[in-house]
């Protein structure tokens, strides 16, 4: 069943994700552990969290009795001093995390609850991870999914907790949640890290432009895994400690066999190059470089280099993502990556307009930012005919439909603020706009206000809560919409519970969409829906929709999502995944 669930809903294409990295890096994947770093025993079953007071192990052998002999005339007279644990003033046991349930919390976001996987076996857990060819189409989905993911979660029986993070972490980046992702692998103590663990903090610190943050980690997971970019990390990291006789002997050494021009290299001697008492100077020229890579865009990232903007044509979106958090990034270059990423639920609608507020009020900025800043700025000033006014200048300078959401995401909160009138122009772009960033409350006060059968309405339709919507209703907007955002519309409201058992099955039959459909996929969200397992159920819609473009998501993909959200709880999430499914359907 895993091989038929691992692939997209309703023959959706799939390809197994590709590794990030250089030669010599490969997916994180558990592997036995040397003497060097042995790997803790495996978690308990999931249970209630015990305060971590577990023991620590004495540090090495016993270090002697004259260690910490004071000479004061009479060396004879002083006692032999007792063996000191260090591993106390290290990580005193009272704070070290306990491997059976692992994540952080996100500012104002409720976690999932820590037993949100249910009785699902860990291999299935990590088999579907694996497999999910992130990023997903969907920008609530991926909320969903990135929400879960972080969230404090029980260790699966017979899984090693560092391990499991080390799977939750690598979707995320895969996502393009490289600080998400980061969290993640941060809480665990550094001394209960495995091979698999030590592999995703280093493609973390590549997403997030930090090398500096395996730096306690390298020595002993240079020694476990026989890889060059391991070694290139300890020459940066005593660079970066102020050691610049030892990097370069390390650079040295990780370079002997490879070109005087070897950019990886070039790009490490770049980083070198900012520690103290360097002298290390290093131009770095990508003309003929054939394709971007994690150790370049990391590298790159983290000496102040400019990537050429073809090369992210050469990767997946999750580099543009990871553009978009690196506060590293000049806020010029971040722009229109910021803009995807806020279309693919990477960046919140509040992010997005921090961004621009800088643009605003910084010099040499392009004419387009320029623009694009300015028109941001009437929308929240003047009157409110001016401010939507401002809004459809946005929105209308969008080129493609990913960047067409994404100016609706932009815009949220402006139109947040425009009055509900039924004099108001472009209803339906404000109301889509609200809902995009979950602004429902403000959203719903226009119900009064949009003509039936229209897209305002429809969207309205799936956003409230609850109550009942007449066929007839349903009827007149699909006469007026195109047959896939009608399609849509049935999917959503049929998975919401909002049309008759009997209306729902006239609708598909109306729409031609396959509600009733039966494969490994369906039943298994359904089920996971059924028996109230919320982190299966996103991590399941995210296989239903692992598509880059909305037009391959499916109507019967979107009613399983939709209907076994609701049924785990998730009414929320569900009701605003309808939304954006006729918003974004052509």
């Amino acid at each position: 069943m895993l091989a038929a669930i691992g692939v997209p809903a309703f023959s959706q294409q799939q390809k197994a994700p590709e590794s990030l990295l250089p030669p010599g890096f490969d997916q994180p994947a558990p592997r036995p552990q040397p003497s060097a770093r042995p790997s803790p025993t495996p978690s308990a079953a999931p249970a209630a969290v015990p305060s971590p007071s577990g023991d620590v192990a004495p540090v090495g052998d016993d270090m002697g009795g004259d260690a910490f002999d004071v000479e004061e005339g009479n060396a004879s007279a002083v006692a032999p001093a007792p063996a000191i644990d260090l591993s106390q003033y290290d990580l005193p046991k009272g704070v070290r995390r306990p491997l059976n349930r692992i994540g952080i919390l996100a500012a104002g976001n409720a976690p999932f609850p820590a037993d949100a996987f249910g009785d699902v076996a860990g291999a299935t857990q990590v088999t579907l991870m694996r497999r999910l060819d992130a990023p997903v189409a969907s920008r609530w989905v991926s909320i969903a999914l990135r929400r879960a993911l972080m969230s404090p979660l029980d260790t699966p029986r017979g899984l090693n907790g560092a391990d499991y993070a080390a799977e939750r972490a690598w979707l995320l980046l895969r996502m393009g949640e490289a600080t998400a992702a980061r969290g993640l692998v941060s809480y665990v103590d550094i001394d209960d890290y495995t091979n698999a663990l030590d592999r995703v903090a280093m493609q973390v610190a590549l997403a997030t432009g930090d090398p500096a943050s395996v730096c306690p980690i390298v020595d002993e997971a240079a020694s476990a895994i026989p890889d060059r970019g391991w070694a290139l990390a300890q020459a940066i990291c005593a660079g970066l400690a102020g050691k610049p006789s030892e990097a370069g002997q390390r650079l040295d050494a990780a370079a002997k066999g490879k070109p005087r021009n070897d950019l990886d290299t070039l790009l490490a001697t770049k980083v070198v190059g900012m520690g103290v008492d360097s002298r290390r100077a290093v131009t770095i020229d990508w003309v003929g470089v054939p394709a971007l890579s994690a150790w370049r865009f990391g590298m790159a990232t983290a000496a102040g280099v400019d990537i050429p903007d073809n090369l992210f044509a050469t990767v997946g979106p999750e580099f543009r993502y990871w553009q978009a958090l690196s506060p590293a990034v000049a806020p010029v270059n971040r722009a229109g990556a910021a803009e995807l990423a806020a279309a693919a639920g990477v960046l919140s609608n509040a992010a997005l307009l921090d961004l621009y507020a800088e643009l605003d009020q910084a010099n040499d900025v392009p004419d387009p930012l320029q623009k694009t800043a300015r028109d941001l700025r009437g929308a929240y000033t003047g009157s409110a005919a001016e401010r939507v006014q401002a809004m459809k200048s946005l929105w209308d300078a969008a080129e493609s439909p990913r960047l067409r959401y994404a100016r609706l995401v932009l815009t949220a909160k402006a139109a947040a603020w425009i009055p509900a009138n039924k004099n108001a122009a472009e209803p339906d772009r404000l109301i889509a706009s609200m809902l995009s960033a979950g602004y429902d409350t403000a959203a719903l006060q226009w119900r009064g206000v949009v003509a039936p059968g229209s897209e305002g309405w429809a969207l309205l339709a799936l956003a409230e809560p609850a109550g009942l919507i007449g066929y007839g209703d349903f009827e007149r907007y699909a006469g007026a919409a195109s047959p896939r955002k009608a399609a849509m519309l049935l999917a959503g409201l049929a998975g919401l519970g909002r049309l008759s058992s009997a209306d729902a099955q006239r609708g598909a039959e109306a729409t031609k969409v396959g509600i009733a459909g039966v494969n490994a996929w369906t039943e298994a969200i359904d089920r996971a829906g059924a028996r109230n397992q919320p982190a299966m159920v996103a991590l399941l819609a995210g296989v239903g929709m692992q598509s880059p473009r909305w037009d391959q998501v499916t109507p019967e993909a979107l009613y399983h999502i939709v209907a076994a959200m609701r049924a785990a709880g998730m009414a929320n999430y569900a009701r605003m995944i309808a939304v954006e499914a006729v918003t974004r359907a052509a």
